[in-house]
This record gives structure tokens, sequence and C-alpha cells, in this order.
């Protein structure tokens, strides 16, 4: 266990049916590899309700099962209580900062929410993550390469913060 307690991580997209849960599955991956898994605590959630109780999109499942990965989580919309739940709340691009942060009721819930492209390594010449929703395959492969490498980014800070 961590010095500061368990790790806490919550990933944001829009419905929590593409990227936010693709985020949590590497993520989970990611940590359990490394061993971690009783030090973290990893959910997603949607801004919006339109996917509540639905698996992710069949899309995102079929890559990431290429890639190795189960997204299995069901979609749940984001809920103000997550700020007292989450240390860390991870968005996708710069609409779900503004909607998450503006849920928030002080300084210290928004300095919870950080960006998943600032913790992009090998690929900085993102500043979000892409939605694939109305893309082709292509779409998906490149929302797996940006979170296999940011969650890669956003372990390693987590871990030596």
């Amino acid at each position: 266990m961590t010095k500061k307690g368990k790790h806490t991580v919550l990933f944001i997209c829009l419905g929590n049916i593409c990227r936010s849960p693709a985020g949590e599955g590497i993520m989970k991956s990611l940590v359990e590899k490394a061993g971690l898994q009783d030090e973290f605590e990893i959910d997603s959630a949607g801004i919006g309700n339109w996917h509540v109780g639905q698996l992710p999109d069949s899309r995102m499942r079929k890559c990431g099962a290429e890639h190795g990965y189960n997204f299995n989580s069901h979609a749940r919309q984001f809920q103000k209580s997550d700020f007292g739940r989450f240390k860390t709340i991870v968005v996708m691009d710069n609409e779900n900062y503004r909607a998450i942060t503006s849920m928030a009721s002080c300084q210290a819930d928004k300095d919870k929410v950080v960006r998943m492209a600032d913790f992009l390594t090998h690929h900085r010449e993102y500043t979000t993550v892409p939605d694939p929703y109305y893309g082709d395959y292509s779409d998906f492969e490149l929302v797996i390469t940006l979170l296999e490498d940011a969650c890669q980014g956003l372990l390693n800070s987590l871990v030596e913060g």
C-alpha cells in the first residue's frame, strides 16, 4: 500500500461506452502486470446517461480483445459523489474537462480532474483522446494506442508521486 492510501482512479468520457471503459480496462491490466492491484481502485463513468447499464461499444470490445483486453464494465453516469470517492478523475477531452469541473463544488475537487493526454509519452502530438464513436475501426485502434501510452504514463506518475 502506498503512503497516501489506495490510488482511486476514475476514467471519464461522454457516454462511458468507448474511451473510458477502455482506459479502465487498460489501466487495470497495467496495474495487475505490475502486481499493484491491491493498491488501486479503478472505475469509469460517462457524462451523459444515454448508455447506463450497457456494455462498451462492440467495436471497442472487439478492438480491445485483439490487444488482449477485456472491456466488460457496464456504463454508468458520473455523480457528484464521485469527487469524494476518487482522488484522480481522468477525462479524455476538453469537453469532458469542462463538464466535470463545472460539477465540482470546490477547488480541491477541480484539482482532481486531469487530462488523459497529459500523460502521453510517445504520442505527445495528441492533446486529447479523440472519440471514435462515429469513426471507423482505425479510430478505435488509435484510442487503444493512445490509452496504452497514457495509462502507462499515469501509472508511473501515481506510483512515483
